[in-house]
């Protein structure tokens, strides 16, 4: 069962689904879960997936389009910033706390992507979430600094800082906004040298397999200062002390971040590696999606 939900992040309205157990009882108390999309994604997408499939197992699980991105409001569109996007999750936390239904000393975290980057930044610090989990983690800004693992010269990315405060300047003065895609735009600007990551994801999210009318596969080019100066590893040892579950694809090409996520954390972790799974594959393909749920059902036992 979903229903159509909404709460706010300060004067943003967020649109949101609620995920609801089979043989909902208003009157019982449930453990809940907030769910993180991936960047580009929305909440119909594999997010939502997930949230369906963890319903069926008693859990309520809210997830949402993060602010300024889909159906939710916020100005300018398609911006990319980590720490409203950490603030969305906190302010999900607040809406389940508002739930009658919901036992606010269970609450959960998990995110897709670099969702799983943010769920791992808010429960640093939102220690109302008891647990936290992740599948196919790429934080964001750790990941902008060094492009699949490959580190970028910080000279590099002064450039692009330069360039993206002249665009501000253009806008600032009446210019068109600028957009730089997560994915492929089109399937001719794939080739040999195209991230698995990049080349997969191009299925998913440009294709009938994931594609949705709200879900843009691109970010505002000013995002990018934002992007450049987060960071979610910084203090994990110092503050990430619940447990962590993450879960990656054996073949993907972003499991470094779930692998030094794991040696960071101070607290009960536990690395889940798919045997075959790419990052993608980990959004929907059944055989890798039934062994992250089942895995997230027994983690998330601890709530």
């Amino acid at each position: 069962m979903i229903r159509t939900v909404s709460f706010r992040n300060k004067a943003v309205d967020i649109a949101a689904h609620l995920h609801l157990p089979d043989n909902f009882d208003e009157n019982a108390k449930y453990p809940a879960l907030v769910g993180i999309h991936p960047a580009g994604g929305v909440k119909e997408q594999t997010i939502g997936h997930y949230a369906a499939r963890l319903a069926e197992h008693g859990y309520v699980v809210v997830v949402y389009d993060s602010s300024y991105q889909g159906a939710s409001g916020g100005e300018p569109r398609l911006l990319e910033d980590p720490s409203t996007r950490v603030e969305d999750a906190r302010c999900a936390a607040d809406f389940l706390t508002t739930l009658p239904f919901v036992d606010v000393e269970r609450l959960g975290v998990y995110g897709i992507c670099a969702g799983g980057g943010y769920a791992l930044s808010v429960a640093q610090t939102e220690h109302r979430f008891k647990a936290v989990a992740t599948v196919s983690a790429a934080p964001m800004g750790e990941s902008s600094r060094a492009f699949m693992g490959h580190v970028v010269p910080a000279s590099e990315h002064v450039v692009t800082l330069e360039m993206v405060g002249k665009q501000r300047t253009a806008e600032a003065n009446g210019a068109e906004p600028v957009y730089a895609p997560f994915v492929p735009e089109k399937f001719e600007d794939i080739d040999e040298n195209t991230p698995d990551m990049l080349r997969e994801g191009y299925d998913y999210y440009r294709t009938p397999r994931g594609a949705h009318p709200n879900s843009k596969g691109r970010f505002l080019l000013t995002s990018m200062d934002r992007m450049l100066a987060f960071s979610v590893f910084d203090r994990i040892p110092d503050f990430l002390t619940q447990p962590v579950l993450l879960i990656a694809g054996s073949k993907a090409d972003t499991k470094l971040w779930s692998d030094q996520a794991y040696e960071l954390a101070p607290g009960p972790k536990e690395l889940f590696v798919v045997d075959g799974a790419t990052h993608i594959a980990m959004y929907d393909v059944p055989e890798y999606v039934d062994q992250a749920i089942t895995k997230m059902v027994q983690f998330f036992a601890v709530l």
